[in-house]
């Protein structure tokens, strides 16, 4: 079995999984056999996009979630910028850090009630995004798909 990928290789599915956990253990049951796994690959199909409301938005929650993100863009901040205080006598890292949290979170929370005021009451509410696929398939070069194709048959008896 040649380990080198070929460049633009047809690929055969060898399997599908209704998660990603259950194809990336397939990887891993042909890794352990010493499978040339560089020659493979997990392809999610039939994908969407899943919003998760995770609770109501209002102005309180708007600043805050703005204070939560400005705090800690003002703390990065004013870690870069209290480094430079390293290097004079009276310069203290501690406070510029502290300065920098403060002024990030009231300057985020000013961002987060505008945002919000701006949406004119059309999104009240707070989410998370993320991808999901509605199968995974595990995919071969075609002159190694029939190998491996057997090699998870094994897996199963």
């Amino acid at each position: 079995m040649s380990s080198v990928p070929q460049q633009g290789a047809a690929r055969r599915p060898i399997a599908s999984f209704r998660s990603y956990a259950e194809a990336q253990a397939a990887v891993d049951f042909l890794a352990d056999r010493r499978f040339p796994v560089e020659r493979l690959a997990i392809i999610g199909d039939e994908l969407r996009i899943v919003e998760q409301v995770t609770g109501r938005l209002n102005y309180g929650g708007a600043a805050l979630q703005g204070a939560r993100s400005g705090a800690t863009t003002g703390a990065l901040v004013g870690a870069i910028f209290g480094l430079f205080q390293l290097f004079t006598p009276s310069g203290s890292l501690l406070a510029v850090v502290l300065w920098g949290l403060v002024i990030g979170a009231l300057v985020g929370a000013l961002f987060g009630v505008l945002a919000h005021a701006a949406t004119g009451g059309r999104r009240d509410f707070s989410s998370v995004s993320g991808m999901e696929a509605g199968r995974y398939d595990v995919v071969v070069d075609d002159d190694l798909a029939d190998d491996a194709a057997r090699m998870l048959a094994q897996r199963s008896t």
